[in-house]
């Protein structure tokens, strides 16, 4: 028989509803019988104890709100009778120590991933063309346009007719005809195409954050190589972009081909350039084969959107107990959504090994809230609606089942948007919660796949990096299958434990990782990207 309420930590004073609950109906529940004294939907939250006005509201062992009126034992938590409230934090208090996790199923399994010069191994191969400004987005769209149609059907296009023409050069055909789509020329890569709205106006800071950024997209393993176009007089130089590339690796070695539009003249006379350049690197960037790679090599970004009041209790624990799995492998995770962190930073703050790593992260998690405010909102503007409407009615709440994908592992490094992450274990990346923004700079600092949970469901995407949609209950799953990868939902049911849904999920991504399973997000062909202009974006 499935449980009706479940407390997430035992210092809870308010319970979290695992079904619909109605009005006048008594649940014996820890030992004592609790009558719901209002009809309350499944995920919100009932009181446990009667609350005076100015009483604190605890979930997940930590502070998520304070009660503004009274509230009595077995009536709903509402943003009528509750309002944001989170812990003072101001440096570490303790250390806290880790349980590593038995690991010893997983130490000898592989993916099977394409290796790179620098070390690094990806979950993808991929040549990636994106612009340095927005000028330069048409001219991007027309080779997504050549390059994607050719090899799918005919399109008469002078720039069409020449990719053609050199696909069919390859291949023994005419040249006149279109390439089949059983075409093998390029059945080792993918050709991905990114714009944005960035390189000029604004702030000359926005231009130096975008080029971290996409230096970052070319450094990430799962890049094979990079056509960049620039108009030539935008706030982001090449030699900006330039900079960027040797900050992060030194070293590379990866093919970059860039072209500026301004110095070559005509449109028809970069394009055509492009075309035959980027082929030509694209056929040698296809010979590179999957080979097998420790799971060490993984690096997972945990990202949460569209949450529900189920997701801190069944998708996100999950996240984090594979998160430990990996870290004790010699892996790497990242969390970041630093508006989802609020309340929570105590915990954040005595796991990290460095104390200049805790300091730096009270100092990102003070400026990035200061630049809210100044804006005239706050943390605990973050909930959306449909936050709201399934049980996360504070900002403190949201981010305590939010942090929950972080597991227990110690914190190695506090990084800055657009930082690159380069060592092992657990990471924090500072990044809006924002869905797109957050998955968007993770793969930026480095990640070869993303973990995403949701409760209402959302199909975001990455261009280069699959993202894996986790959902936090059966309902969803079943009801937008076309975007969800996994289904956690049988942790409310009672039908498994965390524990087996983590290794199940590890498996799942192992495939992924090696190209046997494409991802729901990759066969709808969501491919989001946009960049944070460090304004405010929650």
């Amino acid at each position: 028989m499935q449980k009706k309420l479940i407390k997430v930590d035992p210092s809870d004073n308010v319970a979290v509803a695992l079904v619909n609950l109605t009005a006048g109906e008594t649940i014996p529940f820890e030992g004592e019988d609790v009558l719901v004294l209002s009809d309350t939907k499944m995920k919100h939250k009932i009181a446990m104890k009667d609350f005076e006005s100015g009483d604190k509201i605890y979930m997940y062992g930590v502070i998520v709100g304070k009660a503004n009126q009274k509230i009595a034992k077995g009536d709903v938590i509402t943003t009528l009778n509750v309002k944001h409230e989170s812990a003072k934090v101001t440096g570490k208090t303790e250390t806290i120590g880790w349980e590593v996790p038995n690991v010893d199923k997983w130490k000898d399994k592989t993916f099977m991933g394409y290796q790179r010069e620098d070390g690094q191994v990806g979950t993808e191969n991929v040549w990636l063309f994106f612009p340095l400004v927005f000028c330069e987005n048409r001219n991007i769209e027309i080779l997504k346009d050549i390059f994607e149609k050719e090899l799918m059907k005919p399109k008469e296009n002078d720039y069409q007719l020449l990719l053609r023409s050199l696909v069919k050069s390859e291949t023994g055909g005419t040249g006149n005809e279109a390439a089949s789509n059983d075409a093998e020329l390029f059945n080792n890569i993918d050709v991905k195409f990114i714009t944005h709205q960035g390189g000029c106006g604004g702030i000359r800071q926005d231009s130096h954050s975008l080029a971290k950024l996409l230096a970052g997209y070319v450094n990430n393993p799962n890049v094979a190589g990079a056509t960049v176009l620039s108009l030539g007089c935008q706030n982001l130089q090449i030699s900006i972009f330039k900079e960027a590339l040797e900050a992060i690796n030194p070293n590379s070695q990866k093919p970059v081909l860039i072209y500026d539009q301004q110095s070559i003249g005509t449109i028809d006379a970069m394009l055509s350039s492009v075309v035959k350049d980027s082929f030509e690197a694209i056929k040698k960037a296809n010979e590179i084969k999957r080979t097998p790679a420790p799971l060490s090599k993984l690096r997972i970004g945990l990202e949460c959107g569209g949450s529900d009041g189920f997701s801190g209790i069944s998708a996100n624990p999950t996240l984090g107990v594979l998160s430990d799995k990996l870290v004790a492998l010699g892996g790497t995770t990242i969390l970041s959504e630093f508006p989802e962190l609020c309340g929570v930073e105590q915990e954040l703050v005595n796991r990290c090994v460095d104390d200049k790593d805790g300091k730096r992260f009270l100092e990102l998690m003070k400026w990035y809230e200061k630049t809210v405010v100044d804006a005239g909102s706050g943390f605990d503007m973050n909930p959306s609606p449909g936050n709201i409407k399934d049980g996360l009615i504070t900002d403190a709440m949201k981010s305590a089942g939010a942090s929950k994908k972080g597991g227990t592992s110690p914190i190695v490094g506090v990084y800055d948007y657009g930082e690159y992450i380069n060592e092992p274990g657990f990471t924090l990346l500072c990044t809006p919660g924002n869905d797109v923004e957050c998955t968007t700079a993770m793969v930026g600092s480095g990640a070869n796949m993303v973990l995403f949970t949701t409760g209402l469901g959302t199909p975001t995407g990455n261009p280069i990096a699959p993202v894996v949609k986790v959902s936090s209950n059966t309902e969803l799953a079943t009801k937008m299958s076309d975007i969800i990868d996994i289904d956690t939902g049988g942790i409310i049911k009672g039908e498994k434990s965390i524990e087996e849904m983590a290794d199940e999920m590890l498996e799942f991504i192992i495939k992924v990782a090696s190209g046997e399973i494409k991802t729901k997000a990759a066969l709808l062909n969501q491919n989001d990207f946009i960049p944070w202009k460090r304004g405010v974006s929650l």
